[in-house]
């Protein structure tokens, strides 16, 4: 996007100032500055706002800031005394006065026409852009409705599998009326994120909602509400809930649009998300068929890091509920596809994430959770990172750090495919502990949940023999063989590698109690 006013241009996709065709040299926090001041030229920003977008919240002292609006003003030929671009409000911040025309930046005008970028047969990934949000007090609320947005393209753009829009562009877009498919055929995405704030005496309810471009259709939909006086201490659980429930929304729209297409005509992503759909049923037949559409993503693209994330993740199943009979092979393809992820992608959170379950199967712990840290350093609201962790601090002995940490990843993601294996991780804990009142409570919502294994069953098993009820224990016995039938001790106790001898002899001892053979 190019902003003009008098003879200055500043372009936001070339990152540069222009004065008539001559370029005029400014720092990077200089050009940020610019760039703020006039996309928010219809109002002052305050100081506060400019320390958390170009400083991103750091301490910095007033000299520091006085110091780069002095550079701006040089920049432009103004002063602090003219004032004729950028206005100081005493006690309060800075606006941009002056004029400004918003056209294409020349690197925009060169792109492609649209109908011919439609039909360029290349794998594309998906695409978003977050709109500033409206808001039915401008004055009271501009500010928050612009810093969620901000935040959620920052947290967004952690996200490897998902292109997202920067600020400057996808900020174009204001007001009631902005048409979706009309931002999807400007900005080349395929999907929009948009909210409303509104007030109701103290309460605030923010309402985000996720739409399809290319047919307008609403994807998804949320609605928050806080008092008021609570907005900065609930804005980064919002965040965080939006973006864990993208990470499921989009895919499974992918998965659903691609079902659409003619098997043969599948790019290497939609591949990818009809293979992330199955995967998470957690079956053997859906897992086979997830394997096999990872594997003819990974011949679509060979640099695919996704897919072979993907495919890391249903040898790691295979070994996991032991589908296969050599285990160990499957956890090895489980560690080559996770390796080569990480080769073609080393900062993609699920490629990194599929390297911690690989540790998780071999018992390693301190190494697996070197990895889930990691991912969550890459991507710090990722949902299965979160209980992936929890699952492993139970197996090390640290029931509280799991319980908190699987309470956080159900607040992000209530509606998870996997919510059966974060209600497990409750059960677990308590297991470890020796509370088998909750460890009862929470291995039965678990493994009643949509989705829930053998081994889920198993754990109800634990708790119920834990608890000395025979009659509910022997149930679910019963069940794991109807489901299991060749199902031993050993697998529940390779699934679940704990480092404490006691609590791994007691789980042995209460499962050959109820006809589980070593």
């Amino acid at each position: 996007m190019a902003l003009a006013f008098e003879s200055f241009t500043l372009d936001t996709d070339t990152f540069e100032l222009r004065c008539g065709e001559t370029a005029v040299p400014v720092e990077p926090q200089v050009f940020q500055l610019l760039a703020k001041l006039i996309e928010c030229r219809e109002r002052v920003v305050p100081k506060d706002e400019l320390v958390d977008e170009i400083w991103s919240g750091r301490a910095v002292s007033d000299a520091t800031i006085a110091s780069r609006i002095r550079l701006a003003r040089q920049a432009l030929g103004d002063s602090g005394t003219e004032q004729r671009y950028i206005r100081t409000v005493h006690g309060v911040g800075f606006r941009f006065v002056a004029a400004v025309t918003e056209t294409l930046s020349a690197k925009a005008s060169t792109k492609l026409p649209e109908s011919t970028l439609d039909k360029a047969d290349v794998p594309r990934r998906p695409s978003i852009a977050v709109l500033p949000f409206q808001t039915f007090d401008p004055g009271k609320w501009t500010i928050i409705a612009e810093a969620i947005p901000h935040d959620l393209i920052q947290a967004l753009s952690k996200l490897r599998w998902i292109l997202v829009i920067a600020r400057p562009s996808s900020f174009r877009f204001r007001g009631s009326n902005v048409d979706i498919q009309n931002v999807g055929r400007q900005l080349g995405v395929r999907y929009c994120l948009t909210g409303m704030i509104e007030q109701r005496i103290a309460e605030i309810s923010l309402k985000v909602e996720l739409s399809d471009t290319r047919s307008g259709e609403m994807v998804w939909g949320e609605t928050f509400s806080f008092q008021a006086d609570k907005v900065h201490e609930v804005r980064e659980s919002i965040i965080g809930q939006v973006v864990a429930a993208l990470e499921i929304q989009i895919p499974s729209h992918e998965a659903h649009c691609a079902r659409l297409n003619a098997p043969e005509n599948l790019d290497a992503w939609s591949l990818y998300h009809l293979g992330l759909q199955c995967v998470y049923r957690f079956n053997r037949n859906e897992n086979d068929a997830a394997k096999a559409l990872f594997q003819r993503a990974v011949e679509r693209d060979p640099s695919f890091a996704r897919a072979h994330a993907g495919l890391s993740f249903a040898f790691f199943q295979d070994a996991f509920v032991k589908y296969e009979n050599n285990s160990d092979d499957a956890a090895e393809k489980a560690r080559r596809h996770a390796e080569r992820a990480i080769e073609l992608d080393p900062i993609d959170p699920f490629a990194n994430l599929t390297m911690g379950r690989y540790f998780w199967l071999k018992g390693e712990l301190d190494s697996s959770v070197g990895w889930l840290e990691r991912v969550r350093h890459l991507s710090p609201n990722h949902a299965q990172a979160i209980y992936s962790k929890s699952w492993v601090d139970a197996m090390a002995g640290r029931p509280q750090s799991a319980i908190e940490g699987v309470n956080l990843c159900m607040q992000l993601s209530p509606f998870d495919p996997m919510q059966y294996a974060m209600l497990g991780v409750r059960a677990l804990s308590n297991i470890v502990r020796g509370d088998a009142e909750n460890a009862v409570y929470w291995a039965e919502k678990a493994a009643l949940s949509p989705g829930a294994h053998f081994l889920v069953d198993m754990t109800a098993v634990i708790a119920h023999a834990m608890n000395v009820d025979n009659s509910k224990a022997s149930y679910w016995a019963k069940r794991v063989f109807e489901r299991a039938p060749n199902v031993r001790a050993s697998y529940f106790l390779d699934a679940f590698p704990f480092q404490d001898d006691d609590v791994r002899a007691n789980v042995q001892k209460l499962l050959h109690e109820y006809k589980f053979p070593d």
